[in-house]
C-alpha cells in the first residue's frame, strides 16, 4: 500500500463526521489542511496571510475561515475558503477526515479538515488575503530542533508551540505559532503515528479525549 493510501486509512479512524456541527453556541470556523506526497514524504501547504488583513495579519495559517451562511458544512466552508485564498478548486481535493474542533483565542469553533491534493497543484494566492504560500514536511513538526514551547500564554489551553521554518525553496523565513501550530503538530502525529519529541501537551495517539475536555469546559462557561 502507497503512503497516502496507508495515511487516509489512518486518518479516517480520527474523522468526527457530523458529531458537532450542530453545537449552536459559538460561531464556527473551518480550517483545511491540505497534505500531499513529494519524494515519498508527507508534506503540507501553509499560507501567510497578508499585512493587510484586520485579524491575524501577517500570521502563518492554513487555508480556511469562518462559516458563511450557504455553507452547509464544514467541509464546505474549508474548501470555500482554500478556493478564495489559493485558488485551490473544490474538486481537486479529495477530502479524508474532520478532526475534533479546537476552539481559537478569539472564541471561534475551528473544525480542521483534512484532504489531499496533488503535488502539481500551483497555488494562485489572492493578494487581499495571503501574501505567501509555502510547503512543510509534516516531519518537520514532530521534531525538536526548530521548536519551541511557551507556558501560560493567554488564551491557550495547554503549551503553546512555535515553530521556526527556513523554506529552502525562497530562503523565506516563518514563524508557526499558536493554533496553527498545534494542528500541524496533530495531524503530524496522527498521519506519521510518530509521537513528537517534545511535550505536545496531549496524548498524541488519542487527542480526542483532551480536545473534548476543553470544549465542554468551554461551552459550559457560556
Amino acid at each position: 500500500m502507497h503512503i497516502k493510501e496507508e495515511t487516509i486509512d489512518i486518518l479516517k479512524q480520527s474523522d468526527i463526521g457530523n458529531k458537532f456541527s450542530l453545537l449552536p453556541v459559538l460561531p464556527k470556523a473551518s480550517v483545511l489542511i491540505p497534505l500531499f506526497v513529494k519524494k515519498g514524504e508527507l508534506y503540507t501547504l501553509m499560507t501567510l496571510r497578508s499585512k493587510e488583513l484586520r485579524s491575524s495579519a501577517g500570521e502563518v495559517c492554513f487555508p480556511g475561515g469562518k462559516r458563511d451562511p450557504s455553507d452547509r458544512d464544514d467541509v464546505d466552508t474549508a474548501l470555500r475558503e482554500a478556493q478564495e485564498e489559493i485558488g485551490l478548486p473544490p474538486e481537486e481535493v479529495q477530502v479524508v477526515c474532520r478532526l475534533f474542533p479546537i476552539i481559537s483565542k478569539s472564541g471561534l469553533l475551528v473544525t480542521p479538515v483534512v484532504g489531499f491534493i496533488e503535488e502539481s497543484f500551483c497555488p494562485c494566492p489572492n493578494p487581499a488575503e495571503v501574501s505567501a504560500v509555502f510547503q512543510v514536511p509534516l516531519e518537520f513538526f514532530t521534531s525538536e530542533k526548530d521548536h519551541c514551547t511557551v507556558h501560560g500564554a493567554a488564551g491557550m489551553v495547554g503549551p503553546m508551540h512555535s515553530f521556526h521554518f527556513v523554506d529552502p525553496d525562497s530562503g523565506s523565513q516563518y514563524h508557526i505559532w499558536g493554533l496553527t501550530a498545534m494542528l500541524a503538530i496533530l495531524v503530524a502525529a496522527l498521519a506519521l503515528r510518530k509521537k513528537p519529541e517534545f511535550d505536545v501537551g496531549f496524548d498524541s495517539e488519542d487527542p480526542s479525549s483532551f480536545f473534548q475536555q476543553i470544549l465542554h469546559r468551554r461551552i459550559s462557561k457560556l
